[in-house]
């Protein structure tokens, strides 16, 4: 008799991206379709959303074009910004945090990758966090920046003089996937976070 294999079948493993984005709509109605064509297209994957919580400004269009469209959705917000950011509570987990500190490492332990959209301060310190933690080495998850409508430009340019004023590698530079499309980017920090994991094929469904 021909022995049975017992080994567990192997089975594509969802990809589960960190967005960082406005708890506001911003002034051009682009921010808000690209926050719902990235989340669409993050639900059609069959890939997990993991995003700071909110049910307002360009989160709560993110969040809710991911369930709409069959995603896995996790909230992670502080106690301090429930009420102010309206923690949305028809996400699959939502996690209320004692700290900015709890929510910050709780969502990139849970990321694969990180896409920043549009957003106001606390979208750029949560972008340099893990830009600076990939620097440290600790963490090798890719990076993307969607400049819906030119926003980030300004930023870049800052970062391409910090560059030329010797303050920070080239190659951390060229580090950030930059993108003005939402697929588009997010199948190429898909193809990265792949290759980081030493080619383990993610679902796209």
């Amino acid at each position: 008799m021909t022995p049975t294999s017992t080994s567990p079948v192997q089975t594509p493993q969802p990809l589960s991206i960190c967005v960082y984005c406005g708890s506001r709509h911003g002034t051009r109605p682009e921010y808000t379709e690209a926050a719902r064509s990235l989340g669409a297209a993050i639900g059609q994957r069959g890939w997990q959303l993991v995003y700071g919580g909110g049910k307002v400004g360009l989160m709560g269009e993110m969040a809710d074009a991911v369930l709409a469209a069959g995603g896995r959705v996790i909230g992670v917000i502080p106690e301090s910004l429930e009420k102010l950011e309206v923690g949305h509570t028809g996400l699959t987990e939502l996690h209320v945090v004692p700290t900015m500190h709890v929510r910050k490492q709780m969502m990139a332990e849970r990321a694969d990758a990180f896409i920043a959209l549009p957003g106001g301060i606390g979208t750029l310190e949560e972008l340099y966090e893990v830009w600076t933690w990939r620097q440290l080495k600790y963490h090798d998850n890719p990076i993307g920046l969607l400049d819906t409508a030119g926003y980030w430009q300004p930023l870049l340019r800052l970062m391409d003089h910090t560059v030329a004023e010797g303050f920070l590698s080239p190659a951390m530079r060229a580090l950030v996937l930059v993108g003005d499309e939402p697929i588009d980017l997010l199948d190429r920090v898909a193809a990265a976070a792949e290759a980081a994991r030493g080619g383990d094929n993610y679902s796209k469904v």
